[in-house]
């Protein structure tokens, strides 16, 4: 039993001396750092270019010039032109509109035989004037006759003059119950019929000029710095400095593109839009679609230009107005910019960057500052 026990010691000693051992000279695994991959990102280089900047906007157009046709004298309506229709159209001289004229020819006649009478009453007037003069160097009358001549002769001047006057008012209001158009153009609105009697002073029509149309364009007072308009009082634009303005709209069912210029601004803010109107005017040319009144617009107006902007995408711009730049070891870094202006999907900055550093044009949900990140060039 002795024997036993010693020996199943001996084993037990020899086995945890092996165990012992092995576990002395087993290898430890090596430990592997886990790295993170870098963030692919978008990036753009900076480039600075030449920039045509356009300010847009929205108007209807309407008539640049407008004339409310008014009867200066009365009577019946005996005739009316085919074109005194809304949308008719009409060139300069034409009779729109013809009065009975009988009531005035007979006042014409009398005004007529009344300055007739007058220039009679004159003749005999200045030949006794002239008569009572040599009377009075001749010592045969008195100098009291002679003044009463003179009198008599100036009251005849002031009846002839005034004859003469209403002569003139006579053929003149003749003249006028002939109702002709003022230059080519059309009719927007008229009121009246053949058979009507018109008053002195009763609305005809409404009639517009066809050579030329306006737009209001309402403008933001910020927009305004991207236009090189002076801001002058009289709103009037110079010549040399009235921008370009391309308007486009779709008009029976076509896509339609008009040319022209900005002329003038109001002199006031509007109280409600805070808005500033440019008026631009666009002429009609011969052969080209006209531009119909009340049409709605889109204006793309021409601005100044640009030397070394920056163009960046809209994504590029952090809400706190920061970009990321990625530098030469491919980590992101925060930089303040000066935007100039947003531009739809664009950006335009005016501080802040140098020509040849990468920005960041791809979101990245959590930037950290110094983070490592994989650059692509933006496509």
């Amino acid at each position: 039993m002795l024997y036993r026990f010693l020996a199943i010691v001996s084993l037990s000693l020899v086995g945890l001396l092996a165990a012992a051992s092995l576990r002395a000279t087993d290898a430890l695994p090596a430990v592997v750092a886990s790295e993170r991959a870098p963030t692919p990102v978008e990036v753009q280089a900076v480039l600075p270019q030449h920039v045509e900047l356009e300010v847009k906007a929205q108007g209807s157009v309407m008539p640049a010039v407008e004339t409310q046709l008014i009867s200066e004298v009365s009577g019946r309506i005996v005739r009316t032109a085919p074109s005194l229709v809304v949308g008719g159209a009409f060139n300069e001289g034409d009779v729109l509109l013809e009065l009975d004229d009988t009531q005035l020819v007979q006042q014409l006649k009398q005004a007529e035989a009344q300055r007739k009478r007058a220039e009679a009453e004159h003749k005999h007037a200045r030949f006794e004037q002239e008569r009572a003069a040599t009377l009075v160097r001749e010592r045969l009358t008195s100098r009291a006759g002679f003044e009463n001549t003179n009198r008599a002769l100036r009251v005849a001047q002031a009846n002839l003059s005034d004859a003469t006057a209403r002569l003139e008012q006579a053929r003149r209001d003749l003249e006028r119950t002939r109702i002709v158009a003022p230059y080519d153009g059309r009719v927007r609105r008229e009121s009246v019929d053949v058979g009507q009697f018109l008053p002195r002073g009763a609305q005809i029509a409404t009639l517009y000029a066809d050579d030329a149309v306006e737009v209001r364009l309402p403008i933001n007072d910020r927009e305004l710095a991207f236009l090189d308009i002076p801001l002058s009082l009289h709103g009037h634009i110079p010549a040399d400095k009235r921008p370009n303005v391309t308007l486009n709209a779709e008009f029976g069912g076509q896509k339609l593109q008009w040319s022209g210029t900005v002329m003038r601004r109001d002199a006031q803010i509007d109280n409600y839009s805070r808005m500033v109107h440019l008026i631009a005017r666009v002429p009609t040319t011969e052969g080209s679609m006209p531009l119909p009144v009340g049409l709605f617009v889109d204006a793309v107006i021409q601005g100044v230009s640009l030397n070394d902007a920056i163009v960046l995408p809209r994504s590029a711009l952090r809400d706190d107005g920061q970009v990321l730049v990625v530098d030469r070891e491919n980590r992101l870094r925060f930089r303040s910019v000066d935007a100039l202006r947003l531009d739809g999907e664009r950006v335009l900055v005016r501080e802040g960057l140098s020509a040849g550093e990468r920005v960041c044009t791809s979101p990245v949900a959590t930037p950290v500052d110094g983070m490592y990140v994989s650059p692509v060039i933006a496509g």
